[in-house]
C-alpha cells in the first residue's frame, strides 16, 4: 500500500495517536482471527486480548464490546478515503479520489484476508452485521460534509446526502460482493470498486 505517503501528504498524527491506533488495528485483526475460527459466541475477550499481547483491562480502554473490537479494520480505509476526499483539487472529479486511492480498502494481502473473514462472518453474526452497518451509517455524514462543501451546499441538504448514500452504499456493496466471491484477489478488490462506481454514476434505468 501507498498509505505512508498519503499520509505524509495530508499530515500525519501524533506518535502516541498512531500507536494507539496500531493496537486497536491489531486487536481487529486477531479478533477476526477468533472469531473467524470459533465464532463470536465461543471467543472471550481474554482471548482477544492475549492474542493481541495486550491485558483485559487495556483490551476494554480501547473498546467496549468483542464484537466492536473489530471496528479499527473497517474505519481505517473509510477515514482514509474521507481525508483524501477533504484534500482533493476542485478541478478534479472528486470520484476519482475513491477510485484511484490505493487504500480504498486495504489492498495488503494480510488486512484484505481479514477484512474479507470479516465481511463473511456479517452473514452469520448479527453482532458483526450490526457493526459493519454502523460503520457505513457514520460514513455517510463526512461524506456528506465535502461533497456539500465542494458544491456550496449544506450538509444536511438533500443533493450531498443523496450523493453520500449512493457513494457509500457502492463502497459497502462492492466490498461485500468481493469478500462473498468464491475466490477474492485483493487486486480484485479495486475492480469491483470502480465497477460498483460506475453503477452508482449511471443512477437508476429508465
Amino acid at each position: 500500500m501507498e498509505t505512508a505517503h498519503a499520509g505524509a501528504r495530508l499530515g500525519r498524527p501524533p506518535l502516541t495517536e498512531r500507536r494507539k491506533a496500531a493496537t486497536r488495528l491489531e486487536i481487529a485483526r486477531e479478533a477476526v482471527r477468533l472469531f473467524a475460527d470459533r465464532g463470536v459466541a465461543a471467543t472471550t475477550a481474554e482471548e482477544i486480548a492475549a492474542a493481541a499481547g495486550i491485558s483485559q483491562r487495556t483490551l476494554w480502554r480501547y473498546t467496549s464490546s468483542k464484537e466492536l473490537c473489530v471496528r479499527p479494520l473497517l474505519t481505517y480505509a473509510l477515514d482514509f478515503v474521507t481525508a483524501l476526499m477533504r484534500s482533493w483539487p476542485r478541478d478534479r472529479p472528486l470520484v476519482e479520489t475513491v477510485a484511484g486511492s490505493p487504500s480504498s480498502p486495504p489492498d495488503d494481502s494480510a488486512d484484505a484476508d481479514a477484512l474479507r473473514d470479516l465481511v463473511r462472518l456479517t452473514r452469520t453474526e448479527p453482532g458483526l452485521r450490526a457493526v459493519w452497518l454502523q460503520v457505513h451509517h457514520d460514513a455517510e455524514r463526512p461524506f456528506a460534509e465535502v461533497i456539500a462543501e465542494r458544491a456550496g451546499h449544506g450538509p444536511d441538504d438533500l443533493e450531498p446526502r443523496v450523493r453520500a448514500t449512493l457513494l457509500n452504499g457502492a463502497l459497502r456493496i462492492a466490498v461485500e460482493q468481493w469478500a462473498w466471491s468464491e475466490d477474492p484477489q485483493p487486486a480484485s478488490l479495486s475492480r469491483t470498486i470502480h465497477r460498483a462506481l460506475d453503477i452508482a454514476r449511471s443512477g437508476l434505468p429508465d
